[in-house]
C-alpha cells in the first residue's frame, strides 16, 4: 500500500514525521511516497541514521505554514507539501496521505482537489477521544461554521466510523449542548437536535460538557470551533492530571516508595489516555482517505496516523459513508 507523506507539515517537522514514517514502514509493511523539499529530506534522513533513498521523494520547495490563510495558500501554492500530496490521492498514486501540516489548508484542498464524496454537504475531521471508552468527535477542527444538515451527515458518517474501527452494532449519537433540555442552545442545536430525533438513528440527545469524560455516548457532533475547544482541553486535563499524579509521588520517600507498587497500573492508565496512541484524525466525507495527524506529533504520534490511514482504506469506509450518505437521502 502506498501512502503519500507529507514531510514538511507539523510543528517537529521534518525529524518526527521521517522517523515515524520509517518506523510504520517496517511494522506495516507500507511503502511511503515522501513529498516535500528533497534537500531536507535527505540530509534529515541522514543526521537520523535513516537510508534516503529507501523510498521515492516528490520534490517541491513550497511550504504550507500553520498561520496560512487556508483558501488562499492552496490557490496560491499549488506545489505545496500538502496540495502535491493531495494530487498523488486524487490521481491513484496513493493510497492515503497524511499531513501534521495545517488543518484548514489540508481540508479545504482536500475538498477542492481530491473531492468529497457525493452527497456529502461537508466533510469533518473526526477524532476519537481515550475516555472513560473511545469517543468519536465530530467536527473536531475544520468547520466553526455550520448548519443542522452537516451535523447530521456527521453523525452518519460517525456511525459508520465507529461501526467499522470499533466493532459497534447500533453506536450512539449526542449533540454537544449547553443542557441536557431539547430547548436548550442556539438556533443550529435546536434544529440540529431535531434532525438527530427523526433521523432513526441510535439519538441520546443533549450532551453537556462535563458529561464527556464519562462518554455517554459513542458519537459527540458539534461545530469545528467548539470541538476543536473540547478537544485541546481534553488534552490539556490529561497532561495536567498526569503531572499532578508525578508530583504527588515526589513529595516525600515514602510517597516515592509506594509508586513503586502502582507503577504498572499508572503506566497503563497513561497509554489507556494517550492521544497520541489513537493516530491521526480522518477527514470523514472525503472521497479517499486523507489523514490530519496532530500539527505537534513525534515519531510515535505520526506513526500512529500512517497506521490509521492503512486501516481506513483496507476497510473501506469510504464506501460505506457513501451507501449511508445514500440510502439516508433517498428516505428524505
Amino acid at each position: 500500500m502506498r501512502i503519500a507523506i507529507d514531510v514538511m507539515g507539523g510543528d517537529k517537522a521534518p525529524d518526527e514525521i521521517l522517523r515515524g514514517t520509517y518506523e510504520a514502514a517496517s511494522e506495516l509493511g507500507i511503502e511511503p511516497v515522501l513529498v516535500g523539499d528533497s534537500v531536507i529530506i535527505w540530509n534529515s534522513a541522514v543526521s537520523l541514521g535513516l537510508d534516503p533513498d529507501r523510498f521515492e521523494i516528490v520534490h517541491t520547495d513550497e511550504r504550507i505554514m500553520m498561520d496560512d490563510d487556508p483558501v488562499s495558500v492552496v490557490r496560491s501554492k499549488k506545489r505545496s507539501s500538502i496540495s502535491l500530496g493531495l494530487n498523488l490521492l486524487r490521481d491513484g498514486d496513493a493510497d492515503a496521505f497524511v499531513s501534521a501540516g495545517n488543518t484548514g489548508a489540508l481540508h479545504v484542498g482536500s475538498s477542492l482537489i481530491v473531492r468529497k464524496i457525493k452527497g456529502v454537504l461537508r466533510s469533518g475531521i473526526g477524532t476519537v477521544l481515550p475516555l472513560a471508552k473511545p469517543v468519536l468527535l465530530l467536527d473536531s477542527g475544520a468547520n466553526t461554521d455550520v448548519i443542522p444538515e452537516y451535523l447530521l451527515q456527521w453523525a452518519l458518517m460517525g456511525i459508520v466510523y465507529m461501526n467499522r474501527f470499533y466493532g459497534i452494532a447500533d453506536p450512539s449519537v449526542g449533540l454537544l449542548n449547553n443542557g441536557s433540555e431539547k430547548t436548550k442552545g442556539k438556533e443550529l442545536e435546536k434544529e440540529a437536535f431535531v434532525l438527530l430525533s427523526e433521523a432513526g438513528i441510535n439519538f441520546k440527545g443533549n450532551i453537556e460538557a462535563r458529561d464527556i469524560p464519562l462518554a455517554p455516548c459513542d458519537i459527540i457532533v458539534t461545530d469545528g470551533f467548539t470541538g476543536n475547544i473540547v478537544l485541546k482541553l481534553c488534552e490539556g486535563i490529561g497532561l495536567f492530571f498526569f503531572s499532578e499524579i508525578k508530583n504527588m509521588y515526589k513529595k516525600s520517600k515514602l510517597s516515592e516508595l509506594s509508586s513503586v507498587l502502582v507503577r504498572e497500573d499508572l503506566r497503563n492508565m497513561r497509554e489507556k489516555y494517550d492521544f497520541a496512541k489513537h493516530g491521526g484524525a480522518p477527514f470523514l466525507g472525503i472521497s479517499k482517505p486523507v489523514i490530519k495527524a496532530h500539527g505537534s506529533s513525534d515519531a510515535t504520534a505520526f506513526k500512529n496516523a500512517i497506521r490509521q490511514a492503512v486501516s481506513f482504506a483496507e476497510n473501506d469506509v469510504v464506501s460505506d459513508i457513501e451507501n449511508i450518505i445514500n440510502v439516508y437521502r433517498k428516505i428524505k
